[in-house]
């Protein structure tokens, strides 16, 4: 049986997932054809990590010779895992090139990049697959055959609160996420996730987003008010300045080998301080988004919580769904002053069978009954048991899916204009719909296939 061709750009962190993949449980459909990184420290780290692998050696190539590898090579398929502000061109290249693009969240971080995608794609006639994990996790499917099955009737209010700890939401705040240039902020870079899945839950495309927010706890000014005082420039030193904030690449293999060992490549320094001056995106931000069907969602995300998690309540007409999730239990500190996560800092913690700390609970209420809990099957790996799901749709196929979980580019659409919106909203203090976004082809199908 023959298999399908792949290139990879980009290999970070995120790019370890794909490539574990194409070397092991799916080496028998997917074979790495070509890889790039501006990076070549990473590239090197990676090939000693897979020798011997069905991986190989893959063909070493520089992203702006992505349409050449793709004709020469002849790649049916490019996984694009760059700085979100790249998405755009290297989806382009592929798609123009004759291959189909699956690209990490967000699809992309502005209006342009939408319209040069939507382009590409309805000429090309290939692909584009958005890789948003998180509709694969049990809990939140579990959450969406509820919706689906109309149990609580038609949906007319959302309310969503997400909060990231202070180990994984200040990660956004020391590497190239701080620059909203690169992430378009975190109503791009992370919200996408969020907004992707109350869409695909509500079978819904968003008209209308109002936001507000600021950077309220990072940042030089708000250290300043606080009087944290001398900073330390980077984590991965031995200063006496370094805190619980502070992130040692040195004291993790991978990101050892994949960032510290190999800054004298380029100088990119992934454990800047999260007190630094010049960060350019929010940590507490608020939505009101109004939705094609008349439901309206309230949602906030608060990046310095003491755990991480997220609660979503559905009201509809004939009863409510929540949803309570749990993923760290809380961020602490050792004896030695380290930063560590203990699962069991809160009661309902427990730990699951990859080690990860997760309390997890869907409840749902119809009018005048009692309440009832969903039973939410288990799940293995990253994201809530999410990325293993995706890996086999992505590499084999997922067939017929009652739950319509595989993501097309229409749906990174949808997830973005939320937060491109809500970025308006910020920088002009009103509502700002949908329509009014420059997404040229893309404004056809923004509300196509909503209910």
């Amino acid at each position: 049986m023959s298999r399908t061709r792949y290139a990879l750009v980009g290999t970070g962190s995120r790019a370890q997932m794909y490539l574990g993949a194409m070397a092991d449980e799916h080496s028998d459909v997917a074979e790495l054809v070509a890889w790039s990184d501006t990076n070549p420290g990473r590239l090197d780290w990676y090939e000693e990590r897979f020798r011997g692998t069905a991986l190989g050696t893959p063909v070493r190539f520089e992203s702006d010779a992505l349409r050449e590898i793709v004709r020469e090579h002849r790649i049916d398929r490019v996984i694009v895992t760059t700085p979100d502000f790249t998405h755009a061109d290297l989806a382009v290249a592929a798609l123009e090139a004759g291959a189909d693009a699956i690209v990490e969240k967000p699809l992309t971080t502005t209006e342009e990049g939408i319209r040069r995608i939507s382009e590409a794609a309805q000429a090309s006639g290939r692909s584009v697959t958005v890789t948003f994990n998180y509709r694969y996790s049990p809990r939140n499917s579990a959450l969406r055959r509820v919706l689906q099955s109309g149990e609580i009737g038609e949906v007319t209010s959302v309310h969503f609160e997400w909060v990231l700890d202070t180990a994984h939401g200040a990660d956004y705040f020391r590497r190239w996420h701080r620059d909203k240039a690169n992430s378009g902020g975190l109503l791009i870079h992370k919200s996408s996730h969020h907004f992707d899945l109350v869409n695909w839950w509500l079978r819904d495309a968003p008209t209308r987003v109002y936001a507000s927010g600021g950077l309220r706890f990072y940042g030089a000014e708000n250290a300043e008010k606080r009087g944290l005082g001398e900073r330390p420039e980077r984590g991965s030193s031995d200063s006496p300045l370094r805190d619980a904030f502070s992130l040692d690449l040195r004291a993790d293999e991978q990101l050892r080998g994949l960032y510290y060992e190999q800054e004298r490549h380029d100088g990119y320094l992934r454990d800047r301080d999260v007190f630094d001056p010049g960060i350019t995106i929010e940590d507490n931000l608020a939505l009101i988004v109004d939705y094609l069907s008349g439901a309206t969602m309230t949602y906030s995300l608060n990046a310095h919580s003491p755990w991480e998690g997220y609660t979503v309540a559905v009201n509809g007409t004939a009863g409510r769904a929540e949803l309570t999730v749990i993923e760290r239990g809380a961020v602490l500190l050792d004896s030695d002053g380290k930063t560590i996560v203990d699962p069991s800092a809160r009661p309902e913690g427990v730990v699951d069978e990859s080690g990860r700390p997760v309390s997890e609970k869907l409840v749902v209420q119809r009018h005048f009954e009692p309440a009832r809990e969903v039973e939410i099957p288990a799940g293995t790996g990253g994201h809530g048991g999410g990325d293993a799901q995706l890996l086999r749709d992505v590499f084999v196929g997922g067939g017929e899916d009652e739950l319509a979980r595989a993501a097309s580019w229409t749906d990174g659409v949808r997830s973005i204009s939320v937060g491109l919106a809500g970025n308006r909203s910020l920088e002009e203090g009103r509502p700002i719909r949908t329509d009014e976004l420059g997404l040229g082809p893309a404004a056809e199908v923004l509300l196509e296939g909503a209910r």
